[in-house]
């Protein structure tokens, strides 16, 4: 503990006197030390004053050389991008409505004519850009359609996404052609993914209804009456919450 000392004071003995004397001789040699450090310190910098400047040139390059990147490279690309899409998405949207001709409505789409781009050229040339990421899906969601199913999952597999219903409705999408092609095992597990990937009154009662389903036909019931009673206790207001009781009691009086 530090003791207090009057002005004037005096030491009493020799050895409170000593232990003045290292005090003073501990902190000059404190502030030598520092001296010593920033000297030092000096003398690096000056000697490296030259690849210092060179190293934050370089830096400054390499950020103006981003910017420029992103401003005359990635932002055309994007625009570019989005604008071949307009083609393919129009004939995919007309499948969607059309009463016949819808394989060659969706081909066109996946393909391209007249010079104008498909999903397909798309995906491919503009493949880190937003525009090629959706290509993607629309070519997995035509090739679905199209009852081409391993194609469908190569590119919605390739497909990623955040947002709210497509992030969900892609995998499970997969999901459905897993189920095409009778490897229920994998359809299972993609609906599952597709019902925890978004919490939402849409998409996520109605992948635990397909998830419970599946289930069922794998005769994993205990699983089948979890993912049916989430329906009853969460979504029991959605259109799979409608009826769900007797889902429930089916899994329950199979096992």
């Amino acid at each position: 503990m530090a003791t207090y000392k009057k002005k004037g004071f005096k030491a009493k003995d020799k050895n409170e006197q000593n232990q003045i004397d290292d005090s003073k001789f501990e902190t000059a040699e404190v502030f030598h030390t520092l001296e010593e450090t920033a000297t030092k310190s000096e003398k690096w910098i000056e000697k490296n004053s030259k690849p210092l400047f060179y190293a934050l040139i370089g830096i400054v390059v390499l950020f103006l050389a981003f910017l420029g990147y992103n401003k005359y490279i990635v932002e055309p690309n994007e625009i570019e991008a989005s604008n071949e899409l307009a083609f393919p998405r129009k004939h995919f949207d007309e499948a969607a409505t059309a009463g016949s001709g819808i394989d060659s409505l969706l081909t066109l789409g996946l393909e391209g004519a007249d010079g104008k781009y498909g999903f397909l050229d798309i995906a491919d040339s503009y493949s880190g850009t937003d525009a090629g990421n959706l290509a993607n899906y629309y070519a997995g969601v035509s090739y679905l359609q199209l009852k081409q199913y391993d194609k469908a999952i190569e590119f919605l597999s390739k497909f990623n996404s955040d947002d709210e219903m497509l992030g969900p409705v892609s995998l499970g999408a997969i999901g459905d052609a897993f189920s095409d092609i009778n490897q229920q095992e994998d359809a299972l597990s993609y609906y599952e993914k597709a019902a925890s990937k978004k919490d939402n009154e849409f998409t996520t009662p109605l992948f635990l209804y397909k998830a419970g389903h599946t289930a069922m036909a794998l005769k994993d019931y205990s699983k089948a009456e979890s993912l049916f009673t989430q329906i009853k206790e969460k979504y029991s207001k959605s259109d799979q919450g409608v009826g769900i009781d007797k889902f429930i009691n089916a899994a329950k009086y199979a096992q």
